[in-house]
């Protein structure tokens, strides 16, 4: 059999860099990051036969959720154009397709977890710009495997929980209690997590959508309260997003239902003792 060639797109990224380490358990990797590979610049997609990859791993993407708002086009560019001509460019290789993509493609109005093949609706324009992602992929590449996760934080990364640590740190330095949004569900993602379920996947030769994300389903305030239970001196408060005003509208409860990973024997992710470990290494300043 012939070893894998696994090329990662966005590879400094916090899911990126851990790709690069999970594949390379098993497989020849080759990390591109932004400066080397920007997959917005078509002509930079195109140098990517000189690789030679059997998969193509594209972790790249513009995730900044309020600047998609104020930039849709910026977001449809590098979220979904720049992610099909990657999988054209695979497709001709004979490379497997495999697109990170978002919980947000969902509206967060239903009240049970929502399922791979239940209908997308996006609010915003990321989630917009990814759903536009995973079809460009499809369309361009028939041997692909997309991939929804929700809530990615990992080391080095700028994540919900760097930003309520440092948060939660000016709030006790000023005596003031910090607000916390409790009404948004979602599924907090450790990368190196997420990462091997990825490479798992692949290995087991699992194909078009699959929803791959920390369990148990919390609230945004929940995970602050796991976050800061090292910190003393603190008031967290609960607020509704309706008093947390924003560029764009959020899925109030974009849960995913993992049963085809647990059916395809990939693993629970509990996030709840990365969370501990990785809050105690932000509160230390180490992180």
């Amino acid at each position: 059999m012939t070893p894998q060639r696994v090329v990662v797109t966005g590879a400094g990224g916090q899911l990126g860099r851990q790709l690069v380490v999970a594949f390379g358990e098993t497989a020849e990797v080759i990390g591109l990051d932004r400066m080397a590979f920007d997959i917005a610049d078509p002509s930079a997609i195109s140098t990517l036969a000189a690789h030679r990859p059997t998969v193509v791993v594209n972790a790249a993407a513009w995730t900044d959720v309020d600047g998609c708002a104020r930039d849709p086009e910026r977001a449809m560019q590098i979220n979904a154009v720049a992610a099909g001509r990657l999988a054209q460019v695979a497709a001709q290789l004979g490379a497997l397709s495999v697109q990170v993509s978002t919980n947000e493609v969902f509206d967060g109005r239903s009240d049970r977890p929502y399922a791979e093949d239940d209908p997308p609706h996006p609010i915003n324009g990321y989630a917009s710009s990814k759903l536009a992602g995973e079809e460009a992929v499809a369309e361009e590449n028939p041997d692909h495997l997309i991939v929804r996760t929700a809530w990615i934080f990992g080391p080095g990364g700028t994540n919900f929980p760097s930003r309520i640590v440092a948060a939660a740190q000016r709030a006790r330095e000023r005596d003031e209690a910090l607000r916390v949004v409790a009404d948004e569900l979602g599924n907090p993602t450790w990368a190196p997590d997420l990462a091997r379920g990825i490479a798992t996947a692949v290995a087991g030769g699992l194909r078009g959508i699959l929803h791959l994300a920390g369990e148990p389903a919390t609230s945004r305030y929940e995970w602050a309260v796991e976050l800061l239970a090292g910190m003393t001196g603190l008031e967290l408060v609960q607020i509704s997003q309706a008093d947390y005003p924003r560029a764009s509208a959020v899925p109030p409860r974009a849960v995913l239902d993992m049963g085809r990973a647990h059916a395809a024997g990939l693993r629970t992710m509990d996030w709840r003792p990365p969370s501990a470990a990785y809050a105690g290494l932000l509160l230390l300043g180490v992180a």
